[in-house]
């Protein structure tokens, strides 16, 4: 029996239990070994005697323990101890995806695209492996605190064969595939079917098919067409909604046939939301909602029973035999032999189509077929890929503006600062490549500047960590960028290079741009260049590339038309973590518009709050919509008097936080003496305002 305190497997400290199920318990313990906190899910005392429910508990550790996925909770070690029968998992400090979309009613689509895309990333994965999960649903995908997705509970997973395996008993029924409703076959394409229900969820806020009993559910997943998720939220884009519709197909060959597919399309409903470009096939007689024949409703109703109840899923277990064999005549009444001559001449013609393909490519190899439009594409491709950029004139420019004009070419500037009198300070003398020359995208353009005639000693940072360059660089008056890059041979946190290189002279107060290491490449994903890109462009090579969208906030931008990506929080080229988030700003365009705010701040009224008392001590904020802090102060008394100018928030918070305190109540007693019948007790307070400021001309 599991108790808090208990060591597993002389490493695993229990710490607090965090979950139950149907079959096991889940607890939070603590690895003494590694020192991290993981996740340890124990078969429960009451089944660990029953060999069936052994082998179930088992094949579920085997078929997760076999997948790594960034978007799977995965599993780090299997045991059986005393009778104790566990597995270790990967702690996710988070919330279910099923809380998230309570928590928030519905997800707008863009977030609930983004989850879809890392829902699928792990169950490719998985159907990878051959392994089927079978009952994806909210409640099985786990959002962590810093937003990575992850699909866990292979609780009912079976690896799949070269056929299809067969389900006794259903997953959630508000998420099962029409043909694990009744009790069919089921393979990859069902899971696909469940993340469609899913995703509808996920874009309503509701499930599509609700009834009082499981059975009354099962029949609908059955019989009737799926609702539109456009008719509870008119917004959604027509490409997700036919998404959902492929997804949510009645015929597993008319959904999406594998999760790459679905991907693709998820991709593409990024960039493109409004365009029809998803194929969703017109159902045929086949296909279509058929009723359900009475064999067909009594396994809808014995799954259903095995569900709700573990007593009669024991039972079932002893049943399974029998029920195989009706399965199995089933499958020979539904023979057809027109079909089976059909299939034969269907698989004649494409090995006939096949052949025909093999030939004209080994007759390609050998020169005896030339294809002359394929070459010509493959040569412009190929000029297209080398096409070459023509150098700008850059003397005389400001050093910042001449490195942003290259950026925008494909070239990468570099700085050397020397001491000229003839140019002002930060002012470009010279290039190593002269204005009209033809050079390659991420060509290095050594740019020669002016540091004036009063230049500082650029101090060396290399070969010291991050924080030990950046304090001696601004010691010396320089302002620090940091880029990352991977390597090999110099520690994590330790820097390369840095420009402009030590023992040259620099306009106090300019830049010093170091790179630093980021270890080996092999786990580290290179940034993407987003800046130019549309919002929704930006968001899916993020997504595309393992990587995450961090805050997105607009700023004005001289440089980049409205709606562009202008800013990115990480450099082009350097190296993160997997599903690191990447924080971008998207221009407005045109110079900024400022505001201001003058006047006096009055206190907490008595409508905000009747117990708050004058003299209190309150700290007093006021931050603008795009996170400057205009006030961060404490009084005790109020009006208190503020004058700001050029804001660039057309609104902002003012915030209040402060303690109430009530004494205690004394009164006396049959004997005169006094008790205390009303402890004192205290209660902090946040107050909150919404502050509208003023335009300025």
């Amino acid at each position: 029996m599991i108790k808090i305190g208990m060591m597993i497997g002389d490493r695993y400290e229990i710490l607090e239990k965090i979950g139950t199920g149907g079959m096991s318990d889940v607890y939070k313990a603590k690895c003494h070994k590694l020192n991290r906190f993981v996740a340890i899910k124990v078969l429960k005392q009451e089944f660990s005697e029953n060999a069936n429910f052994v082998s179930k508990f088992r094949t579920e550790a085997q078929a997760a323990a076999g997948l790594m996925h960034p978007n799977i909770v995965n599993v780090y070690d299997v045991g059986e101890e005393n009778g104790i029968y566990y597995f270790v998992m990967e702690m996710v400090e988070g919330i279910t995806l099923k809380k998230y979309i309570e928590k928030k009613a519905r997800l707008s689509v863009k977030e609930a695209i983004s989850i879809a895309i890392q829902v699928s990333m792990g169950i490719e994965a998985a159907h990878n492996n051959h392994i089927i999960h079978r009952d994806i649903k909210p409640q099985n995908i786990m959002i962590s605190k810093e937003g990575k997705v992850k699909v866990t509970d292979f609780g009912i997973a079976k690896a799949a064969t070269s056929n299809t395996i067969t389900s006794n008993v259903m997953g959630s029924v508000h998420y099962t595939s029409p043909e694990q409703a009744r009790g069919g076959y089921s393979d990859e394409k069902s899971d696909i079917y469940s993340l469609g229900i899913t995703m509808f969820e996920m874009l309503t806020g509701r499930v599509p098919f609700n009834g009082e009993t499981t059975v009354a559910i099962a029949i609908k997943h059955i019989q009737e067409e799926l609702p539109s998720p456009r008719e509870y939220v008119p917004e959604i884009p027509i490409s997700v909604e036919q998404i959902v519709f492929k997804c949510c197909q009645k015929s597993p060959d008319r959904r999406y046939q594998s999760m790459a597919e679905l991907i693709d399309d998820l991709k593409q409903s990024l960039l493109n939301p409004d365009e029809d470009f998803v194929k969703v096939m017109e159902p045929d007689r086949k296909a279509s909602t058929r009723m359900i024949t009475e064999r067909e409703m009594a396994r809808i109703k014995k799954a259903s029973a095995a569900k709700d109840n573990m007593d009669e899923s024991m039972r079932l277990n002893r049943a399974n035999y029998t029920e195989h064999d009706e399965e199995e005549e089933d499958y020979e009444e539904d023979y057809d032999p027109r079909m089976e001559k059909i299939t034969t001449i269907l698989a004649v013609v494409a090995a006939i189509i096949i052949g025909c393909i093999v030939i004209v490519l080994v007759g390609r190899a050998l020169g005896i077929f030339h294809l002359s439009g394929n070459k010509d594409d493959e040569d412009t491709k190929q000029e297209e890929e080398t096409k070459q950029v023509e150098m700008i004139d850059v003397t005389g420019m400001a050093v910042n503006a001449a490195q942003d004009r290259l950026r925008k070419m494909g070239l990468v500037p570099v700085v050397k600062y020397v001491e000229n009198a003839a140019y002002e300070q930060n002012q470009v003398i010279s290039a190593n490549v002269e204005e009209g020359m033809m050079v390659d995208p991420g060509t290095e353009i050594t740019l020669t500047v002016s540091s004036g005639t009063e230049g500082v000693d650029v101090p060396s940072a290399t070969g010291v960590t991050y924080e030990e360059a950046k304090n001696t660089l601004e010691k010396a008056g320089f302002v620090v960028n940091r880029n990352e890059a991977s390597s090999s041979t110099v520690e994590n946190n330790y820097v390369i290079s840095q420009n402009p290189e030590s023992g040259t002279k620099a306009p106090k107060g300019s830049a010093v741009t170091i790179v630093v290491s980021t270890g080996a490449e092999d786990s580290k994903i290179r940034v993407p260049d987003l800046m130019g890109k549309e919002e929704d462009e930006a968001v899916a090579i993020l997504v595309e590339m393992g990587l995450q969208a961090g805050t997105v906030s607009q700023i004005n931008s001289e440089d980049f038309p409205a709606g562009q990506v202008c800013y990115q929080s990480y450099s082009v080229g350097s190296f993160v973590d997997p599903s690191t988030p990447i924080d971008i700003k998207i221009s407005l365009g045109g110079k900024a518009e400022t505001y201001s705010y003058s006047g006096n701040i009055t206190g907490p009224t008595r409508a905000e709050d009747p117990d708050y008392k004058e003299g209190t001590t309150v700290k007093v904020t006021i931050v603008t919509e795009d996170g400057t802090t205009l006030l961060d102060t404490q009084t005790t008394s109020f009006p208190v008097a503020v004058n700001y100018s050029g804001i660039k928030s057309s609104t902002g918070k003012l915030t209040f936080r402060y303690t109430n305190t009530t004494e205690a109540v004394m009164t006396p007693d049959e004997e005169g003496n006094l008790v205390e019948t009303t402890p004192a007790s205290s209660e902090d307070k946040t107050l909150e305002r919404t502050i509208e400021f003023t335009k300025e001309r």
